[in-house]
């Protein structure tokens, strides 16, 4: 028996979630990679083919917002 095969399951999702691959860059409707590579799910293709624009926006707005280099509010105060 191989015991590996017990291992390989292949990723599953359902019809209408949609994905960004970053290894591919490229949209997948299922998923089709593993989840290390991908971004989602996502409602809608087109939310999928933003999927690092709204990662790089995110971004911007932790950075910017206050609490993040605010040591009281992040529960680091003495």
């Amino acid at each position: 028996m191989d015991h590996m095969a017990l291992f390989k399951r292949k990723a599953t999702g359902k019809p209408g979630e949609w994905f960004y691959c970053l290894e591919h860059h490229e949209v997948e409707e299922g998923p089709e990679c593993p989840a290390k590579d991908r971004m989602g799910p996502y409602t809608s293709r087109t939310e999928a083919e933003h999927a690092m624009e709204t990662a790089r926006e995110r971004n911007v707005q932790w950075e910017n917002d206050p609490r993040w280099s605010d040591p009281a509010a992040r529960g680091d105060a003495d």
